[in-house]
């Protein structure tokens, strides 16, 4: 059975922040089989929207990687509440990943934008 990961974000109404978005998820939705881009709120397509397509697909299982820096209330109350309503509505098991600020990577990554933009500033 396959399982499907979902790349996570708040979402916006500014088209501009979808797009930035979008840019940062595109090396894991090439990298990744099976992966989608979906969001909380204020934009296309919402998290209801991916794991009704992947339903119609037939995948049951479902990763939430949320792209937040940290856990705060949409976390800690909003999205269990909203995977509780999908795993009732459409019958699939979501399992809700740390949010990816959480990994110690991304505060190197960040390091490395940071030295890299300081460094270029000093040319």
């Amino acid at each position: 059975m396959s399982n499907r990961i979902i790349l996570l974000a708040h979402g916006s109404s500014d088209k501009r922040w979808c797009e930035t978005f979008e840019n940062l998820a595109t090396p894991t939705l090439t990298a990744v089989a099976d992966s989608r881009i979906a969001y909380m709120e204020l934009a296309e397509p919402s998290l209801d929207d991916i794991v009704a397509e992947g339903v119609k697909d037939g995948v049951h299982q479902f990763t939430i990687v949320p792209l937040f820096l940290a856990a705060g209330r949409h976390l800690r109350k909003d999205v269990p509440a909203m995977i509780e309503g999908l795993e009732a509505t459409h019958g699939v098991t979501i399992e809700l990943a740390p949010p990816i600020g959480e990994n110690p990577q991304l505060g190197e990554a960040i390091k490395d934008v940071v030295v890299q933009q300081l460094g270029a500033n000093k040319s």
